[in-house]
């Protein structure tokens, strides 16, 4: 039987370095006329405290609105002006700011992302007027149903807990920020010890490095403890509606996972990948697609954290056939439970999901986010080969025995618009 070989997805060698003031840095060669840098900050939404829900999603906005040298006009110019992008976004437990660019302008990127991370100041006219864009956007999201489902049933599954709560916050919460609290809360999280510095492209690391040590190195006397996040105690599974005027019922369904540092993670990415993690011939766009004809869109999803994590899987179908969609998502679960995978079985999978992550290796952007994400978390990162490998080593009764944990019925959370 011929061995898989995966060295031709290898990748070539990250490099690595750490400033004195604890900011590590993580750059990934690449020959490309287009380059990535950003910072990445372990801080996200479930670091805030109870009287400042929104408050990293907020902070994410005003990074742009104003620094000690430059209005907010100049920042959202910068590299704008030369065919550049500026971006930033939130999580949970991260927020991302970068910018994609022009290799030649990456001194630019540099010094602006230093500029906007260290030295911004929060202008009150600024905080107003970014703080009515932001009730928009939770006016907006209100409006998604598809959407909102999902992270009402985080709050579901971590009732008063700091991963329940909306990234975005709420209207009473976002009119309780002032700026003294987003002054103190950029002092206690956006330390540089608490971020990675990440770069992509065909940039010199003796170059990232010069100009890391030269922008990003400043002295930080004064280390506030940020707030410790405490680990989610397990609740009483439930069912639980909400009336929305909508046109379709939208359900969710899921339970508890282990957080992304678990050694069965592989197995578990191939699980969600077989029910239906993004491919049309999952088990259940199968069933509840292609041979009922019930949904347009069914799929299962992951979300790990550092310390916890969940599975859920979402439909949306006419009203009088939710009953039904329930007794075919529920025959799946129990049929992978039930019944061990053939080798066959897990080979395509674990070919098609390999596929999958060869394909979105493809975007480059998607990858310095990745590399970020991954070294700030595990100090390091895994190339794609190395990935195959470890999903290559998965066994079907690793999968079976997940599935047997997860799906246990009365174990399931459900979560009903109607």
């Amino acid at each position: 039987m011929k061995s898989n070989d995966n060295s031709r997805y290898a990748q070539s060698t990250v490099s690595t370095h750490e400033l004195p003031n604890g900011l590590r840095i993580i750059h990934q060669p690449f020959p490309s006329e287009i380059s990535y840098c950003g910072i990445v900050v372990n801080t996200g939404s479930r670091d805030e405290f109870p009287d400042e829900h929104g408050m990293a999603h907020f902070v994410e906005h005003l990074l742009f609105k104003g620094t000690k040298k430059r209005k907010a006009h100049h920042v959202i110019n910068r590299m704008e002006n030369v065919g550049g992008e500026l971006n930033a976004y939130t999580t949970k437990e991260e927020t991302f700011i970068y910018t994609t660019f022009l290799s030649e302008y990456f001194e630019r990127a540099m010094e602006l992302l230093s500029d906007i991370v260290f030295h911004s100041t929060f202008p009150e006219n600024q905080i107003l007027k970014e703080r009515d864009v932001i009730l928009d956007e939770i006016n907006s999201y209100i409006d998604s149903p598809s959407e909102l489902i999902f992270d009402d049933f985080e709050n579901f599954l971590f009732p008063n807990h700091e991963i329940g709560h909306y990234i975005l916050g709420t209207t009473e919460t976002l009119l309780n920020l002032d700026r003294e609290k987003i002054e103190n809360f950029v002092h206690r999280q956006y330390l540089p010890e608490n971020m990675v510095l990440f770069s992509f492209g065909k940039t010199p690391f003796s170059k990232v490095v010069r100009l890391s040590e030269q922008l990003f190195n400043s002295s930080h006397t004064s280390h506030p403890i940020s707030k410790k996040r405490e680990l989610p105690l397990a609740g009483i599974p439930k069912k639980h509606q909400v009336e929305k005027d909508t046109a379709q019922t939208h359900v969710i369904l899921g339970t508890h996972t282990f957080d992304m540092f678990h050694s069965d993670r592989y197995a578990l990415y191939l699980l969600n990948h077989i029910l239906g993690g993004g491919s049309i011939n999952s088990r259940l766009n199968n069933s509840l697609r292609e041979k009922n004809g019930l949904v347009y869109n069914v799929e299962s999803n992951l979300a790990l954290y550092t310390d916890t994590g969940l599975f859920s899987i979402y439909f949306a179908c006419d009203k009088k056939q939710v009953d039904r969609c329930l007794k075919l998502v529920d025959k799946e679960l129990q049929k992978i439970v039930e019944f061990s995978l053939s080798e066959n079985q897990l080979a395509t999978a674990k070919k098609q999901y390999k596929g999958q992550l060869g394909i979105a290796s493809e975007n480059n952007e998607s990858i310095a986010l990745r590399i970020a994400k991954s070294f700030l978390h595990f100090n390091h990162y895994l190339p794609l080969d190395e990935i195959f490998t470890k999903i290559d080593a998965v066994t079907t009764e690793q999968v079976q025995n997940l599935a047997k944990k997860l799906f246990v019925p009365e174990q399931l959370y459900q979560l009903k618009y109607i």
